[in-house]
This record gives C-alpha cells, structure tokens and sequence, in this order.
C-alpha cells in the first residue's frame, strides 16, 4: 500500500473513485469540520474553567480526529473482504474488553456507567469501538443466512446477545439499542423471515422494557421526558434546559459562539447535548442546513446500496448508514424532547475519542462499499478482428443453409 494513503486529508487516488464514494468522503470531511467548529465554541467556556485552557477538549478532539483518519484512510484503500475475514474475531475480542469493564475496580465509573478501560491518560470504550465491527459481521452472517448451517447461525446469534447483554450491563441502555437496531435493520434488509424480525423485536422490547423497570436513573429519564416539567429542577432540568436554548436561537441563531446555554445552564452540552449549542448559535435556519446534509448524506449510501450487487456488502452499507445517519436523528430527537433522554452522542460532533474513531470506521465502510461497487462492473469485451470475421462467415453459412 501506498504510504501516503495513511496521511490524514491527503490519498492521490481519490480522482479516480466513483462518483458516490467522492461525494461521501467529502461530505464526511465537511461534517468533521463543522463539528470540530461548533465544538470549539461549545467547550471553550467549560474547558477554561476545568482545565484553564480553553483549548483543552478541542486539542484532544484533534489528536483523535487525526488517529480515526489514519484508520479511515487506510480502510477505504483496502479491499473489504479483509475485514470481513476479521470482524468475527474483533467482535469476540471486543466482547471480552466489555466484560472486563464489568469487573470491580477494572473498568472506570463515569456518571454511575461503568463502560471505560485505562489506556495511559485517556479511556477506551469497548462498546463504541465494536459498532463497525457489529456492522461487519452481522452483514456477514445475515447476507449469507441461506448458506449458513443452524449450528453458526446460533452460534452468532448467541454472541450478538452475549455483545447486547454485556453493554446494557454496564448499564448502557441507549448504546445496546443503537447497536440492537442496527442489527435489526441489517437481518431485515437481509430478507430474513418476519417470524424472526418480529420474535427479535418484541425480546429487545421487552428486555428494555425490564432494563427501565429495574434501573431507577432509567425510568426517572422516561418520566421526565413525558413531563420535563414536573421537576424542572431534577430529572427534567437538562431536558428543558436542551429546549430552552434551542428556543432562543429562534430564526438564524444568537450568532457563533454566543451561546447562554453552554455557560453553566445547559449540562454536557459539548457531548451528548452539542446539537441544543448548535441550534441555539445558528438556529432554525442552521439546524435545517444540518438535517439537509444528513438527507444529502442518507440519499447517497441508499444510492450505493442499491448499486452495490455485492448482498453483504449492501447490509454493510445499510449498517453504516444507520450508525451515522440514524444515531445522529437519535441524537436530534433527544435534544429537542421528540424521544427519551439517552447517552448517544452525536457521530463526528460530540466530543470523545471512541465516538470519533467508530464514527470515521462507519463512514469509511460506507465509501470503500461505493469504491468497491464501481470496481466489480463488469466490462464488457470488445471483440478482435478475427472474431468478428468468424461471426461474420458463421452467419453466412447459416443463411445460405436457411
């Protein structure tokens, strides 16, 4: 491979990709450069009086950024069957990383979740990293259940729980949905039998609805998401806090970087919450820019999963598109109280590492499927002289015969 493939921003080759896989790498890179914009403005406050340097959390935003688009690049410059071969055993490494975050006194507690490991100074989570790699091989398994025997496809469907159960352990409710739905959609785009789908969509119902019965902080964001109101200075407080400063941006926004909410109102606004700063500094007009690019960049990967006459590679395509398209409306509908508080962030605005290298993952996935869609047209032939000479005496005979 060319070296020069794994510098961030720069790949030579990228003139001769198909028009899709153009078009969503720059879309990815635009939707990277408006988050790294609007989370400076939505950390600085914070970061100045934690750290006193206002430049804190966008400097590690940064380093991330530059260590995803490593990843990135080297992903769509190579073919896709070689993670597919890998994404088995990822996934069960992965699963092991989970588990070991269960473990007292081994996994690190932020906000009562424990879904972190210590690497140096900064904190993995395994549960963001295995996203892509769920993506990977549930097209693998689903694109090929016709051909699989019984004993793999329980096997898998084993181990997707067993990756399910561990996260929603930790507890983390919101990821296990996203990576569940994801799943889903990928065995229903498959053509996998409705008894299936349905039996699998109403044992994740009723598991989540078991996880909120039994975790009070859980029911307590239900509650409060039906009535923010009724305790407006607890449960409801960032709820209404969310709605509050994405009011006040009202038409075209208060202006960049004179957001009220992010001073101290608005909790974890430079995370899960960064759309309600976004809203408020650039309002409705912005906020409808930012659903527009979301279409843009939904329209394109349906355009090549339908292109795509690969069938894993098309529920690899439906997967990705999922991670970054569907948790980004998650995350839009949570800030604006269309649906229930959760801990999703936003995919390449939020700021955190492991949200950042899964989401660069997805995307590349994403574009080495249009790449790879365009490489396996078959081209016709064009025939030589000489046989085109045989055709000609071939139907010379046959009419003189007739």
């Amino acid at each position: 491979m060319d070296i020069r493939h794994l510098i961030p921003f720069f790949d030579p080759a990228v003139k001769d990709w198909a028009l899709e896989a153009r078009l969503l790498r720059w879309l990815t890179l635009l939707w990277l450069f408006a988050g790294l914009v609007i989370l400076f403005s939505a950390s600085y406050a914070v970061a100045y009086t934690d750290f006193d340097d206002g430049l804190y959390y966008l400097k590690r935003q940064l380093f991330w950024i530059c260590l995803g688009l490593v990843c990135f690049n080297l992903l769509v410059n190579s073919p896709l069957q070689h993670f597919l071969r890998l994404s088995g055993l990822v996934v069960i490494l992965l699963l092991g990383l989970i588990s070991i975050t269960l473990i007292p006194a081994v996994g690190i507690t932020v906000n009562g979740a424990t879904r972190w490991l210590p690497l140096g100074s900064f904190l993995i989570q395994p549960s963001e990293w295995i996203k892509p790699f769920l993506v990977l091989q549930g097209a693998r398994i689903f694109g090929q259940w016709s051909r699989l025997s019984w004993g793999t496809r329980l096997v898998w469907v084993g181990i997707f729980v067993l990756v399910l159960a561990a996260i929603l352990a930790q507890p983390n409710l919101s990821t296990a949905a996203i990576c569940g739905i994801t799943l889903w959609l990928v065995a229903l785009a498959a053509g996998l039998p409705y008894l299936y789908l349905g039996g699998t969509a109403l044992c994740g119902v009723a598991l989540g609805v078991l996880s909120i019965t039994l975790k009070d902080y859980q029911r307590q964001r239900i509650i409060s998401f039906l009535n923010p109101w009724a305790d407006p200075s607890e449960s409801g407080y960032q709820l209404i806090q969310s709605l509050l400063a994405i009011g006040s941006g009202g038409i075209s926004g208060t202006g960049y970087g004179l957001s009220q909410g992010k001073l101290a109102y608005l909790p974890i606004h430079h995370t899960d919450f960064i759309f309600a700063v976004y809203a408020e500094e650039f309002g409705f007009i912005g906020s409808l820019l930012l659903l527009l690019m979301l279409a843009a960049y939904g329209t394109l990967a349906l355009v090549v999963a339908i292109k795509t006459h690969n069938p894993v590679h098309r529920l690899v395509a439906v997967g990705a598109t999922v991670l970054l398209v569907g948790q980004s409306l998650i995350n839009i509908g949570v800030a604006t109280g269309a649906l229930p508080t959760t801990g999703l962030p936003f995919p390449l605005f939020s700021y955190g590492g492991n949200s950042i290298i899964a989401s660069l993952l997805a995307a590349a996935l994403l574009i080495r499927v249009a790449r790879e869609s365009r490489e396996a047209d078959v081209v016709p032939l064009q025939p030589s002289p000489s046989d085109r000479s045989r055709r000609r005496r071939s139907r010379r005979r046959e009419t003189s015969l007739g």
